[in-house]
């Protein structure tokens, strides 16, 4: 803008003189530049370069894990015996001895049924037992069911056999060890009687225990 194209009529028209004239426009020319400097682009910060990121650590190895040392088991000593699996002739002797203090389990006509008085029988023969079995460990008992000649071979053998259970059993109950314990059913084929009577049928009608060989 040119101030100077300012007619002294227009100055006179506000009543300025010349010399207030030129002091006004220098006053305005002043502002215009200094108005036009706030205008300038301020300067572009410069950005900076973000640093580097920080290596990253690599994680250490972990140490190889030491092979498990054996532990040494100690086997346990087996368990000895004063008695030899095999009994010489004299321990033979003696246990045929204790053997034959065992009373024979009577039964009723076909039933096995263990009755009061077997049962006070073989409670008796539970004491001789574990005595023996005590000094014989190794030793197995056998327990013979019998029966009468009455009846078939077949059914008497079935007979026999349930006898020689019951027997079994009472004594497994009251604590003999049943694996020194098995059974064997002879039926009619093995009396310890032969005459034709009930007394002789009673004797008959058992279950008998004795030693293996």
């Amino acid at each position: 803008m040119d101030f100077t194209d300012i007619s002294a009529t227009e100055t006179s028209r506000f009543g300025l003189s010349p010399m207030k004239t030129n002091t006004l426009l220098s006053a305005l020319l002043i502002g215009v530049l200094s108005a036009a400097g706030c205008h300038k682009a301020n300067p572009v910060a410069t950005m900076s370069t973000p640093p580097a990121p920080a290596a990253m650590s690599q994680p250490k190895p972990a140490p190889p894990a030491s092979a498990p040392v054996a532990k040494s088991r100690t086997e346990p000593a087996p368990v000895r015996t004063n008695k030899p699996a095999v009994m010489t002739a004299q321990e033979r002797m003696t246990l045929n001895q204790s053997l034959s203090r065992l009373s024979d389990v009577l039964f009723d006509y076909n039933s096995a049924n263990v009755r009061s008085d077997a049962a006070g029988t073989l409670s008796a023969d539970v004491r001789i037992i574990r005595d023996i079995l005590a000094g014989y460990p190794h030793q197995m008992l056998i327990v013979e069911g019998g029966a009468d000649e009455r009846g078939s071979a077949e059914f008497n053998l079935a007979l026999g056999d349930r006898r020689a259970r019951a027997a079994q059993d009472f004594l497994t109950q009251t604590g003999i060890p049943g694996n020194q314990l098995t059974m064997v059913s002879f039926g009619k084929e093995k009396p310890v009687c032969e005459e034709h009577t009930e007394s002789c049928w009673q004797r008959n009608r058992r279950a008998h225990i004795t030693a293996a060989p």
